[in-house]
């Protein structure tokens, strides 16, 4: 038996940009919302720089695709940190099926260990070297609480500078 997503994909076709997480942490599927935990960065990095017009609550993460943004994650069934997942957690031909199918602009890592996962190479920070299908790739530090030593939101402008580039 197939165990169900901890959270639902938000995915449409004419998305400017995916954000793909590796699992929803322990507070996220408790309240069955996207990067819920009051010391994840997520939502205000979306707003600081550029992405979204107002500060979103977790709760409010249905209303991205008004702003042309999709959420996903590589493991849909598991919960917990990174070093919690089991080594079969990560669905990579999942992802790359969807990213085929609904073709976004961008899709951006939220943190290095996804964008590796899914890759299957060493990733810098920024832009990437190879698209994915049509759709360009960026690697994000992850904005959970507990990366916050790596935490920069210099690679988070960087992408909304080039959604907004692309978009024109």
């Amino acid at each position: 038996m197939t165990r169900p997503s901890i959270l639902p994909d938000i995915l449409q076709p004419g998305l400017r940009l995916v954000f793909c997480g590796t699992a929803a942490g322990k507070r996220s599927a408790a309240e069955g919302a996207y990067y819920a935990h009051p010391g994840n960065m997520f939502w205000r990095a979306l707003f600081q720089s550029g992405l979204t017009p107002r500060l979103l609550t977790p709760q409010e993460f249905p209303l991205l695709p008004q702003f042309g943004i999709g959420l996903t994650d590589l493991a849909k069934r598991h919960v917990g940190n990174d070093d919690e997942l089991p080594a079969d957690a990560f669905d990579v031909p999942g992802l790359l099926s969807k990213i085929e199918h609904y073709a976004p602009g961008a899709l951006a890592f939220t943190s290095k260990n996804a964008a590796r996962a899914a890759l299957g190479t060493a990733v810098a920070y920024g832009l990437q070297p190879h698209r994915m299908g049509r759709t360009d790739v960026f690697v994000l530090p992850s904005p959970s609480g507990q990366a916050r030593g790596h935490w920069n939101i210099t690679p988070w402008r960087m992408l909304a500078e080039h959604m907004s580039v692309t978009s024109r």
